[in-house]
C-alpha cells in the first residue's frame, strides 16, 4: 500500500507568489480561469502603497481578491530576518499574521522568508507565533515533499529553463513514485517585467484538467502531509489512529482507503480492511 493525496489523487501542484503587488490581480484570473491554487504571501505594511515594480494591492481588496486562494505572511516589511533580534523578528511576523486575519477574516499559518533569508532562530519564531511552514528560495528541481515545513524548498522558480520540462515530468510521472509535489514560485510583478504572461498560460494551460492532480495551496499540502505523519499504528501494523481532523487516503493497487478522522481502522495484512 502507499499513500496519495485526496481522493487518491497521486500528484499535486501548487503556486506561491511573494509580496502582493497589483499584478497578482491579472495571475489571479489566469490561476482561477485554469483551476489552479495559490498561496500569496503579503506584506502587510505596504498594502495599498506604491513600489519600486508597482503598486501593492489594498487592503478593502483582500478577502475578495484571494477567494479561493490562501494568504500568508512574508513579513509585515519585508525586512530581511537576519538583521532582526529575536523580539523584531516576533513583532514582523506575528503582526504581519494579525492584520492579514482581521482583512481577509480567516487563520493565517503560512510564511514565505524575506529574501530567502533564514536560520535555526527564525524557523523557531516562526512556529512560535503560530506559523506551520514557510518557503526558501532554494530550487530543489525534484518533486519531493519537505522533511521539515519551515525549511520548505521549492521544485523551481517560474523563470526556471526547466519548468515546462519539469511539468511534463510530473504528468508522466511512473506509479512507483510516491508523492510527487512540483512547486513553483515567484513574484508576479515578474511576469510584466520579463513579458512571460503568455509562459504562464502556457504552462496552466499544460497543467489544468489533469484527473491525477491534486491542485492545492501551502496549506493544503502541510495539514495533509502533517496529518499522514501523525497516522498512529499498533504494534503488529493491523490497526491505524488517525488522529487529526484530516481523512488519509492511502492505495492498495486498485482500491482506495479512507483513513477517516478520530477513528481507529483495520488493516488485514495484505492491507484491506
Amino acid at each position: 500500500m502507499q499513500y496519495t493525496y485526496p481522493q487518491g489523487k497521486p500528484w499535486a501542484l501548487t503556486f506561491s507568489y511573494d509580496d502582493g503587488q497589483c499584478f497578482d490581480r491579472r495571475l489571479i484570473e489566469i490561476f482561477n480561469r485554469y483551476g489552479m491554487k495559490g498561496t500569496f504571501h503579503l506584506n502587510s505594511g505596504r498594502l495599498g502603497s506604491a513600489g519600486h515594480h508597482g503598486a501593492f494591492v489594498c487592503r478593502e481588496e483582500l478577502r475578495e481578491l484571494y477567494a479561493g486562494h490562501e494568504v500568508a505572511c512574508h513579513g509585515v516589511e519585508h525586512k530581511d530576518p537576519m538583521l532582526l533580534s529575536e523580539q523584531e523578528l516576533h513583532l514582523e511576523y506575528s503582526e504581519d499574521r494579525r492584520t492579514l486575519e482581521e482583512l481577509t477574516g480567516g487563520l493565517v499559518q503560512g510564511l514565505s522568508y524575506a529574501y530567502g533569508r533564514y536560520w535555526e532562530m527564525t524557523k523557531r519564531v516562526a512556529k512560535v507565533v503560530g506559523l506551520k511552514y514557510s518557503r526558501t528560495v532554494c530550487s530543489t528541481h525534484d518533486f519531493m515533499l519537505p522533511a521539515d515545513f519551515l525549511e520548505w524548498h521549492p521544485t523551481c522558480h517560474f523563470n526556471d529553463d526547466r519548468l515546462m520540462e519539469l511539468g511534463q515530468s510530473l504528468l508522466n510521472s511512473p506509479p512507483h513514485r510516491e508523492m510527487p509535489l512540483l512547486y513553483v514560485w515567484g513574484h508576479s510583478y515578474e511576469f510584466d517585467r520579463d513579458g512571460t504572461w503568455g509562459r504562464m498560460e502556457e504552462f496552466c494551460k499544460l497543467m489544468a484538467g489533469q484527473e491525477n492532480i491534486w491542485y492545492a495551496t501551502n496549506l493544503e499540502i502541510c495539514n495533509y502531509v502533517t496529518a499522514m505523519r501523525s497516522l498512529e499504528y499498533s504494534a503488529d501494523g493491523k490497526k491505524v489512529y488517525n488522529p487529526t481532523a484530516i481523512p488519509v487516503w492511502k492505495k492498495d493497487g486498485d482500491r482506495l482507503m479512507v483513513l477517516e478522522p478520530g477513528k481507529v481502522t483495520e488493516v488485514t495484512q495484505d492491507g484491506h480492511e
